[in-house]
């Protein structure tokens, strides 16, 4: 059986960095300079490269990320059997999940990156890019959307979060654990769960900016109201516990979803909004009935690029609900 055709596909981030001649690291190496380094890796997958920008992940784009959806729907329509995605390890869930729904087809799409620079010891992008070609090139994988691939740990896009600014076990999605893991060179998936809903269609060119807002005791909305005359398009509240605001800020929500939309996720590690359990002025009842759209279970920077995406997709606000469900 013929290997198979992965693309690597660079962005950058910790993994391509080496040390500048000011001290500290920046983005140096190419996706062929990565695959160049790891050892085996051509005997896993007949490899082709592509490095279309060369930032750190915190540089990032939505429209960086979606150029990188619209040339792998093109190149994964072809003879590619899977592709993965280098970058930097802090805005890789981000990354996952904007793929996730915007690449459509079921080949695999991995995301990956590195903790520690290449001239580390005990760097770890070798391995971790190993890992991901091995997930990306296996048929178990398909169907899936797209994963992310650290630690030997195998992620679902949805669920997957950044947990530690150090270690190389740094990814972790607490809500169920990895879905799989790359053991003895294979990927072993032991969970499968549903992809999320993939927008299909175009997306405007025109940014449309929202707000991601957590709140705390004693804020008093001023932020919140100033919105809309600053500019933002819509806005997701991280409200406490199972979606909570102060009740000072339920009024400013009544008025506000009348002129944005409204996403309203948690602050906390993980967990659903609540839908039918706090009735006081600015719980979750409360503010689902003055029109606030529950994040389901996305975390608030996920939901951010949801929103942002819906809004760039020109869906009427009535559509929104079914992409942020739990799938």
């Amino acid at each position: 059986m013929p290997l198979p055709r992965i693309l690597l596909l660079s962005l950058g981030g910790t993994i391509t960095m080496t040390r500048s001649l000011e001290g500290g690291i920046v983005p140096t190496l190419t996706a062929a300079d990565l695959a160049a380094s790891v050892p085996g890796l051509a005997a896993v997958a007949r490899i082709e490269t592509l490095s279309p920008l060369r930032r750190p992940s915190a540089g990032l784009t939505l429209d960086d990320l979606i150029g990188v959806a619209r040339t792998l729907n093109g190149r994964l329509a072809g003879d590619l059997d899977g592709a993965v995605v280098i970058q930097g390890t802090d805005t890789i869930e981000e990354t996952a999940f904007v793929l996730d729904s915007l690449v459509a087809g079921d080949k695999p799409v991995v995301v990956t990156g590195a903790m520690r620079g290449p001239e580390s010891a005990g760097a770890d992008g070798p391995g971790n890019l190993l890992a991901a070609t091995l997930v990306a090139g296996s048929a178990t994988a398909r169907g899936m959307g797209v994963l992310a691939v650290l630690n030997d740990e195998i992620h679902a896009a949805r669920l997957v979060q950044k947990a530690h600014t150090a270690l190389p076990s740094a990814f972790r999605s607490p809500l169920a654990g990895p879905v799989g893991l790359v053991i003895e060179g294979e990927a072993r998936i032991f969970l499968r769960s549903h992809r999320s809903l993939t927008l299909t269609g175009p997306l405007s060119d025109e940014p449309a900016p929202v707000a991601l807002l957590k709140m705390g005791i004693g804020d008093d909305g001023r932020l919140l109201a100033a919105l809309p005359d600053l500019g933002f398009a819509g806005v997701v509240i991280e409200g406490m516990g199972a979606g909570h605001v102060p009740e000072a800020l339920a009024a400013i929500v009544s008025t506000l979803v009348g002129r944005i939309p409204v996403v309203l996720a948690s602050r906390t590690e993980t967990g659903p909004v609540f839908s039918r359990t706090y009735g006081y002025p600015g719980g979750e009842i409360d503010l689902l009935a003055r029109g606030a759209l529950s994040a389901g279970l996305l975390s608030g920077v996920k939901a951010r690029l949801m929103l942002q995406l819906l809004l760039r997709a020109g869906l009427d606000r009535a559509a929104y609900a079914p992409y942020f469900a739990d799938p």
